[in-house]
């Protein structure tokens, strides 16, 4: 695209830092907004004091719908969090301002208009007991001058020139080790991931050993665990750099630190001192490779109805039951089980955590262990890793692996694990919506069509301008929960908004990104067709966008 004509640079920042006071007032006006809405909710689902979770039930859609209203307000708080801090150092670029400007703009008209929860459910503001009058700010004229700058052709022509120029908006770390790391995994990525991910694809391959190492050495399973037990401790937010930079790549790739957190978590707020000194420096350092056996056939995101036991006899567990969805199963040397230790406590309280010992396997033998077998399940996308069925008989398992020593505990366990995997999850997206961006700017500037690049056609540069604004947005609301966790502040309502939104932005990131490649975007040998599959599959896994919802909408009427 022709970049010429791109608005004078020091004009754009001043055009915005003219209107900084009138986004800090518009949120004040969506703050109020926001307890109208809450009370309203309440009025109708809490009942003693207390969140009624059937009276809940029966508002489900609109309780929903005021999930997704909060994680736009502080979606548009922190975005406006980080272009003051930009600002603050001089960092800011007019890139930066266009950003902030388009999207605060976007999702304001969506929270006046209707806002997409998916795209066959829209929540408007009358779900929510909100009225015309109460949006009769947007008129005021200092607030409806900002708010149609934002949304002007204008701004997302020039974003789009930006792009071409190949400037991205700035990530907005604040810290030289984060921009060292994110810089160190960039390269990385570009170097030993992109070239191959679209192979290990297609030939639904596990993600060869030597690149497993490579990762190893760079310290993408020793982030989050302390430096006491062989980790880097660097917490959260370096964490949520890592994993966006290596799913930019390809999912599975940042996926793999998932599986070390999780387990790792798990060891070091559940385990006893002699199971951290066991297991940690392991998965630290990579020699021992982690999956999560949580989830049965019938059971998916209730927990609670799991029939897995285990059965203590003397000194030792016997383990029976069936487990699905087991990513990394067979290429794993450390299960961490979930299973029902006291049949006569139904719901979550019976269960158990257990650290399961086992063989490595391969693709050809990926259960060489007695007592456990299992197949494989084929998917569209999120390969690299593989996902398994398994049946466990008669497993044997020692009581000092029952993670704490301590029974009827693995529940509570594994929610403290929670906040960290969905923060990860949204940086995984938002890492996933960068790839789709990636892709199509640079497919859009190549392909030419009647005469010229197709990025010049005005339909391309709007879904372009919309799918960097959006993916900035999911980033940012990303870092926020990691450094609320970084700060030991209780965060699973930010957590649950940011894997919400950002898992959403990854697929209608990806969906535009397939629909600017047209026909060609549906051939297998584009790598859009591949990132397309994998983000599907984000507002699934660590909790179903429903289920998400739910959490933060009980959470958030739950708080005041």
């Amino acid at each position: 695209m022709d970049s010429s004509n791109l608005i004078d640079k020091t004009e754009i920042k001043s055009e915005i830092e003219d209107k900084i006071n009138s986004y800090d007032l518009i949120l004040k006006k969506l703050e109020i907004l926001s307890k109208k809405v809450s009370s309203f909710l309440k009025s109708s689902c809490v009942k003693d004091g207390r969140v009624s979770s059937s009276l809940l039930e029966k508002v489900q859609y609109k309780s929903h719908g005021y999930a997704w209203f909060e994680t736009y307000r502080i979606s548009l708080r922190e975005l406006l969090q980080w272009y003051k801090r930009l600002s603050s150092t001089n960092k800011n670029s007019p890139l930066d301002a266009l950003v902030l400007a388009g999207g605060f703009s976007e999702y304001l008209m969506q929270i006046k208009n209707g806002i997409m929860m998916s795209q066959s459910e829209i929540i408007r503001p009358e779900d929510l007991g909100l009225t015309s009058e109460d949006f009769s700010f947007f008129n005021e004229e200092n607030f409806s001058e900002v708010i149609n700058y934002g949304l002007s052709e204008d701004v997302k022509n020039e974003i789009v020139k930006y792009l071409c120029q190949g400037n991205f908006p700035s990530l907005g770390l604040g810290d030289e080790t984060l921009e060292m790391i994110q810089d160190q995994f960039k390269k990385f990525t570009d170097e030993e991931i992109i070239p191959e991910a679209n192979e290990w694809h297609l030939a639904d391959k596990l993600i060869p050993d030597e690149i497993l190492s490579k990762m190893s050495d760079l310290g993408v399973f020793s982030i989050a665990i302390p430096e006491e037990y062989g980790g880097l401790g660097m917490g959260k937010v370096a964490m949520c750099v890592v994993t966006e930079e290596l799913s930019r790549g390809f999912l599975a790739a940042g996926s793999l630190g998932t599986r070390a957190e999780i387990a790792g978590e798990l060891i070091r707020l559940g385990g006893t001192e002699e199971q951290k000194q066991k297991y940690l420096p392991k998965i630290a350092s990579g020699e021992t490779l982690t999956t999560a056996v949580f989830t049965e056939p019938n059971t998916g995101s209730d927990l609670g109805s799991l029939s897995t036991r285990a059965v203590l006899n003397d000194e030792e567990y016997t383990i029976n039951g069936n487990k699905t969805w087991i990513t990394h199963g067979a290429r794993s040397d450390l299960m961490t089980v979930l299973a029902r230790t006291n049949s006569d406590e139904k719901g979550y309280k019976g269960l158990s955590m257990f650290l399961v010992e086992k063989p490595r396997g391969n693709c050809e033998n990926p259960f060489p262990m007695d007592g456990m077998s299992g197949s494989e399940i084929e998917v569209l996308g999120y390969r690299g890793m593989k996902e398994y069925e398994i049946a466990l008989d008669n497993i044997k398992v020692s009581k000092k692996n029952l993670l704490g020593e301590k029974e009827g505990m693995g529940f509570k366990q594994l929610m403290e694990t929670f906040e960290s995997a969905r923060i990860q999850t949204a940086a995984r997206a938002v890492g996933v919506a960068q790839s789709a961006l990636d892709i199509s700017l640079q497919y859009a500037k190549d392909r030419s069509q009647f005469g010229k690049p197709i990025v010049e056609f005005q339909r391309i540069a709007m879904k372009l301008a919309l799918m960097v604004i959006e993916t900035s947005i999911a980033r940012q609301i990303t870092l926020f929960s990691a450094r609320e966790k970084d700060n030991d502040e209780r965060c699973d309502i930010e957590a649950g908004m940011a894997k919400l939104l950002a898992a959403r932005v990854a697929w209608s990131v990806a969906d535009s990104g397939l629909q600017i490649h047209g026909g060609n975007g549906y051939a297998l040998e584009y790598p859009i067709s591949r990132v397309l599959c994998d983000a599907r599959i984000l507002n699934i896994f660590e909790g179903a966008a429903e289920i998400q919802a739910q959490i933060v909408a009980k959470g958030l009427l739950g708080r005041d």
